[in-house]
């Protein structure tokens, strides 16, 4: 079931926290993962460039959980905490070769917001850590349908490929599954090793 909302504002934040919560007044797991990015030279970067990333990266995140807490307090135990995932990128992990400004400035500050909640809600049962892909074919990375520059990309990645639908998948699901429960405060890189090994 899709609700279709504009986290990039208080507002619909709020309204997309409410139409969650009309239908499960108990949340168990809460992915961020809406995000949105802008790339231009250095001195042509518009603010309107960095407003949408920032508002929709890092405001996005920071408004819809708070907006969701109380569903996540009524899921939380010391057993079984509520999650809280938020996607971030090995863009705000090392400095990336594109002209990505408010981009990687987003995802820095989505791994410090993602620390900075888990401290604040350990004590409450709520977990908060945070994914960190690297190339993933995505609207974002439309540039992989090039063959040419998905090569390039490839040989970048020390294990050779970019990432699957099902690695993201597996991450999530071992963060938000018994195997998680004692995990708060990470930001986990999914890259194929080019934070690690770089």
């Amino acid at each position: 079931m899709a609700i279709p909302a504009d986290i990039s504002t208080p507002e619909g934040a709020a309204a997309l926290a409410s139409a969650v919560q009309e239908r499960f007044p108990s949340l168990d797991v809460l992915v961020n993962n809406a995000g949105a990015t802008w790339g231009a030279p250095l001195q042509e970067f518009p603010p309107s460039g960095w407003d949408k990333v920032l508002n929709t990266n890092v405001e996005g995140v920071f408004h819809l959980t708070v907006a969701l807490l109380d569903a996540l307090r009524a899921a939380a135990s010391a057993d079984d905490p509520a999650r809280v995932i938020n996607i971030g990128s090995i863009d705000g992990l090392r400095t990336p070769s594109v002209e990505n400004y408010s981009y990687s400035a987003s995802k820095a500050a989505v791994h410090m917001l993602t620390r900075h909640l888990a401290k604040r809600l350990a004590a409450e049962h709520i977990t908060v850590n945070a994914i960190a892909p690297g190339p993933f074919p995505s609207k974002m990375m439309s540039v992989l349908d090039d063959p040419e520059w998905r090569a390039r990309i490839e040989a970048e990645v020390p294990l050779g490929r970019v990432g699957r639908p099902d690695d993201v998948v597996g991450l999530t699901l071992l963060i938000a599954s018994r195997a998680g429960a004692y995990l708060t405060g990470t930001v986990i890189p999914l890259d194929g090793g080019i934070t690690g090994c770089g």
